[in-house]
């Protein structure tokens, strides 16, 4: 059975995710969906009163603003959980045995590690989508593209489908097709990227290293052997 994992984030949870969840799951495919809720946790955090601070875009997380993020990811699991139906189940990544390595500077912050935890496996074997929020074992918050493609990884999944509001990445001011993930890493090192897609690519590409295919709308970063094939196929 093929497995994907889609990256599902708190804005694009509001873009008829069910268009294209529910017919991956019908088609035979097992479904893992990875959510964040990043809107609503800076919406929530201000209504608070409390600071919303990024360090080189990675959200600072006090204990205070992870109850912020734990609420926030409930809030837009319930909502995906509605419109996915029955055959949908939610985890709480923490809960669930999602692994993570803290991040200094950051406050209770990981960096997501390959795991298979034992509760998405069970769901995902009984034929139903697990939801997972994007919570590490400690509990630390983490980066939903990163946790994706670590549990993308981990359950050794064939795609990692990100499901954004954005056509594809651009390059040179169009949508590029295809990338190379040794390619999208030399350019995240100079810069070339910014904004909400530096996280995509960056869990894109490193999907890729596992033979993992990753689409972000219609760009596919694939590893270089099959990206040199593909390109001299098409030319």
């Amino acid at each position: 059975m093929a497995l994907v994992v889609v990256k599902c984030g708190g804005a694009a949870s509001e873009l008829r995710p069910e268009d294209t969840i529910l017919p991956l799951h019908a088609s035979g495919e097992a479904v893992c969906v990875v959510h964040g809720a990043g809107p609503q946790i800076s919406d929530e955090m201000e209504r608070r009163g409390l600071e919303v601070r990024f360090v080189d875009g990675r959200r600072y997380t006090s204990p205070e603003t992870l109850d912020v993020v734990r609420d926030s990811l409930r809030g837009v699991q319930a909502r995906l959980l509605s419109v996915l139906g029955p055959a949908a189940v939610g985890l709480m990544g923490d809960e669930a045995g999602l692994r993570a390595t803290s991040v200094d500077g950051l406050g209770l912050v990981g960096e997501p590690t390959p795991s298979a935890p034992p509760a998405i496996v069970d769901e995902l074997t009984a034929g139903r989508i697990a939801v997972v929020a994007p919570l590490a074992e400690g509990p630390l918050n983490v980066n939903a593209d990163d946790a994706a493609a670590a549990l993308a990884i981990g359950l050794g999944a064939d795609r990692l489908l990100f499901l954004t509001d954005v056509p594809g990445v651009l390059v040179g001011g169009e949508v590029a097709p295809l990338l190379d993930a040794a390619a999208v890493r030399a350019s995240l090192a100079v810069g070339e990227f910014e904004g909400g897609i530096v996280p995509k690519l960056r869990a894109a590409a490193r999907a890729a290293e596992h033979d993992i295919e990753a689409e972000i709308g219609e760009t596919r970063v694939v590893a270089g052997a099959t990206a040199r094939k593909e390109s001299t196929d098409a030319a």
